[in-house]
């Protein structure tokens, strides 16, 4: 499947790469104090970040489109540098990072069911969620060091959000129309049901970072009008989460 446009998501993730090397890492010798809770809530979401991406990338190359493999590298490379970063925010505060959780271990083998489609719709319920979790995380905690961790990786996350909207719109594309929407709607109900899970297993560190859980899960669910809008009418360089612009052009 060809899909035209994805040179400018390749240059805008070199760009950001750039960027983030000239930045440097936080300063990590302060030192991160949490609370227990979300402690354990950072140790399984630097789970769900960590992994090679290969199942990902495969399915890139395999659609034909040079530019969008290769924007799927950069993408996978972020996510990678995602969990470096908790790794040592984690290690920073004197935790360690595990080694897995049943959470992770389900929605990948859940994304590696079908194709590129498939994989990209469940990879977006992940990236919905992260969205409203990183910004909880940014603004409701007093450490420093983790408000800064926190807040670099939802920058990205609010770049691969319309990333993979842009490339699913274009599979979408080669779906009969009436099916497109009631597609979106199993989306959402699939989003509902993990965002329901995560407000579960993470409440009590939510609760520490100011969200109740039933707060999260309205957040996240009211985010996902905008990706189903994106997906089946593209804005490529503007997406809405939660009333709040992200323009995803950086040219």
């Amino acid at each position: 499947m060809h899909a035209d446009g994805f040179a400018k998501w390749t240059r805008r993730f070199e760009d950001e790469r750039e960027r983030r090397q000239a930045q440097g890492d936080p300063d990590w010798k302060r030192g991160a104090t949490l609370p227990a809770a979300v402690w354990a809530s950072i140790q399984r979401f630097q789970v769900g970040e960590d992994g090679d991406g290969a199942n990902l990338v495969g399915k890139a190359d395999q659609a034909g489109d040079a530019d969008y493999a290769r924007a799927v590298r950069l993408f996978v490379a972020e996510e990678q540098n995602h969990a470096r970063l908790l790794a040592r925010l984690l290690r920073a505060g004197g935790k360690a990072p595990l080694s897995s959780h049943w959470s992770d271990t389900a929605f990948v083998r859940l994304r590696r069911l079908l194709g590129l489609r498939m994989e990209l719709l469940v990879l977006m319920i992940a990236e919905v969620v992260a969205l409203r979790y990183y910004r909880a995380l940014r603004d409701g905690t007093q450490d420093p060091l983790t408000s800064d961790v926190a807040g670099r990786i939802l920058s990205d996350e609010q770049r691969h959000v319309p990333f993979h909207c842009e490339r699913l719109h274009a599979s979408l594309t080669r779906l009969p129309r009436p099916t497109r929407r009631p597609l979106m709607a199993l989306w959402r109900l699939l989003l509902l049901g993990a965002t329901l899970v995560v407000a579960t297993d993470h409440g009590r560190a939510l609760h520490h970072l100011g969200l109740t859980r039933r707060r999260f899960v309205s957040d996240v669910m009211a985010s996902s009008d905008a990706v189903i809008s994106t997906v089946l009418t593209p804005r490529p360089d503007e997406w809405t989460s939660g009333g709040q612009t992200v323009a995803s052009d950086h040219d």
